[in-house]
């Protein structure tokens, strides 16, 4: 049965996801300072899923894990970037058709699924991990729920339909932590599979975003991301 921690880890990260879209639904947010969270988050993230969770994969069942991963990394980018016509973090600035909101928010439910199998098997897997994997995922989640958000938004579905999506997202991050522990192959490679899907948000989402504009801040925080994670590692015990 899936730990009262990582449960209690879910529901957090899940309000994340909330939290993101209801700042872009009440234009509560500058860009500026959502280029800068992209950017630091995708720097906690790629150090995360590089120090804690492929090692941590790859110890627990060797070769098998590093199959688990690529095919974690490639259904991501099958469900985000082949079959959805039009994603990128972060706003969208231009008009876009009902069909790409829904195709994207159908590519960022099985992601957002992933990230609520990341935390059950992190917090499975050790204190430490699953301490240091929750705080990655709740850095993405809030661009995460800006980027539905601005999606429904700019295809006219209304503040309702925005803060919808992102409660979609919520949901589906709940049931992930909840099924880990009840479906055989979550429960033994889901750390695995939620590590390729890091690596893929972190290197092909998020870096993306910020390292083709020339404001010496965003790699700054890019950086200090990294940093930030070594730091909380050492403070949770990671040593």
């Amino acid at each position: 049965m899936t730990s009262p921690a990582a449960l209690i880890a879910a529901l957090v990260a899940a309000l994340a996801n909330v939290l993101g879209a209801v700042i872009v639904a009440r234009r509560e947010w500058s860009r500026g300072a959502l280029d800068a969270m992209i950017a630091f988050s995708g720097g906690f993230l790629i150090a995360v899923a590089i120090v804690e969770m492929l090692p941590e994969s790859l110890a627990q069942h060797g070769a098998a894990a590093a199959w688990v991963i690529l095919g974690g990394y490639l259904a991501v980018h099958l469900t985000q970037h082949t079959l959805v016509p039009h994603f990128h973090f972060g706003e969208e600035t231009h008009h876009v058709s009902h069909a790409v909101a829904v195709s994207a928010l159908i590519g960022l439910l099985l992601h957002m699924f992933v990230d609520g199998v990341a935390i059950a098997s992190g917090f499975a897997a050790g204190s430490t991990v699953g301490t240091l994997v929750l705080a990655a995922i709740v850095l993405h989640k809030i661009p995460e729920g800006s980027t539905i958000s601005s999606l429904c938004l700019a295809a006219g579905f209304g503040r309702r339909g925005a803060l919808g999506a992102a409660a979609l997202l919520s949901v589906a991050t709940i049931l992930g932590a909840l099924v880990t522990d009840l479906v055989a192959p979550l429960r033994e490679y889901g750390l695995a599979l939620a590590a390729g899907v890091t690596v893929y948000v972190a290197a092909s989402n998020l870096v993306p975003e910020f390292q083709h504009k020339h404001n010496w801040r965003l790699p700054l925080a890019f950086f200090g991301g990294c940093v930030v994670f070594g730091a909380t590692r050492v403070l949770v015990g990671g040593g």
